[in-house]
């Protein structure tokens, strides 16, 4: 008996990744529409016909030049919402459909077969539906039969990280495997009119936007056949912590660099985090700099800041060229998802190979 329980923890062992999983290559996309901000009132009240609410619009102006962003890119045009005034839109490309932009980007970074993907994880708030759209997606993209998919649906701002922690789990247990991560949201379902006392609605209609990100996840890194894997930024931890006495703050999934405090695991209001944390300003700037050109995208938005923080390291933005970060992503509950990544290919690491 305990040579058969030998044997079956060497098969478990041979079916895991020897190395941490991480990200090898990311994809992100927008709709056509840009938005800018300072005209996103007049744009907002006069596609709901709330022009006679001139009090109310005044407030929404200043609301939208307090949130820290300055453009957004919408789905939702004057035109659809003049056909649509249920804000519906059925006629529109899927959601599904969308996605493929990012996904194709993603999987032409990595630069190996789409067929080579394992795994696909799928996270939206956009509505939800059977078949879901990871069904959609597999002959879309050229995915092979045999992927084996996992769809989250509504959870808020931490879906993205959320969705990255279970890749980081799939690719270190599964020797081999290739996660391919694709988020997508698409705001058109929460556009409705202004209501007076209802602050909270225009903070929403100010806030958020429409994008689509992917990311490809794996352990262990290939050299050969070629092209060679390159990771970006290897995922060391994560963890998740559900604390209901909590509100959930308005902005969403700051990435920092590096984390300098036991605290940056802590649940945190994230218009506090550079507070709590004692952070230089510029260490959230690939943070601010998406809210400010994006908005907030949900669970979009984490992949969102990597792809500008490994654009900032690549160009010699990012003050010291940190090693280390934490990406910390607020969601409904209010849900803390935290994860310690480490940037691959550091000028430590370079030197050790040479040697």
């Amino acid at each position: 008996m305990g040579s058969a329980s030998a044997n079956v923890r060497e098969i478990c062992r041979a079916q895991r990744a020897d190395g941490p999983a991480a990200v090898l290559a990311i994809g992100t996309a927008n709709p056509a529409n840009c938005v800018l901000q300072d005209e996103f009132p007049d744009f907002y009240f006069r596609a709901t016909k709330s022009d006679h609410l001139t009090g109310l619009k005044e407030k929404f102006k200043r609301v939208c030049q307090k949130l820290g962003v300055q453009k957004r890119y919408l789905h939702h045009t004057e035109e659809l919402l003049s056909a649509h005034p249920e804000f519906l839109d059925d006629s529109s490309p899927s959601l599904d459909a969308r996605l493929d932009i990012a996904c194709r980007k993603a999987i032409a970074e990595w630069g190996r077969p789409a067929a080579d993907i394992t795994h696909l994880v799928v996270t939206t708030n956009s509505g939800a539906h059977i078949p879901g759209v990871d069904f959609r997606l597999v002959p879309l993209l050229g995915l092979r039969p045999t992927v084996r998919r996992t769809m989250l649906y509504l959870n808020g701002c931490f879906a993205g990280a959320a969705a990255l922690r279970l890749a980081r789990d799939l690719a270190e247990n599964n020797r081999g495997a290739r996660v391919l991560v694709v988020c997508a949201e698409v705001t058109v379902l929460l556009f409705n009119g202004p209501e007076e006392g209802c602050f909270q609605t225009l903070v929403n209609q100010g806030l958020f936007g429409d994008g689509k990100g992917a990311v490809i996840v794996g352990a262990d890194p290939v050299a050969v056949p070629a092209p060679a894997e390159r990771p970006l930024f290897e995922i060391v931890s994560a963890a998740q912590r559900r604390r209901p006495s909590y509100r959930s703050p308005r902005a969403s999934s700051p990435c920092t660099s590096p984390g300098a405090d036991t605290a940056a695991t802590s649940p945190l209001g994230s218009d506090q985090v550079d507070a709590v944390l004692k952070l230089k300003p510029e260490k959230l700037a690939a943070s601010r700099r998406v809210l400010s050109e994006y908005g907030n995208m949900f669970g979009v938005t984490v992949i969102f800041v990597l792809d500008e923080l490994r654009r900032r390291m690549e160009n010699g933005e990012e003050e010291g060229t940190p090693e280390w970060g934490v990406m910390v992503a607020f969601g409904p509950g209010l849900t803390v998802e935290t994860m310690v990544l480490h940037r691959s290919g550091t000028p430590a690491e370079k030197k050790l190979a040479e040697a």
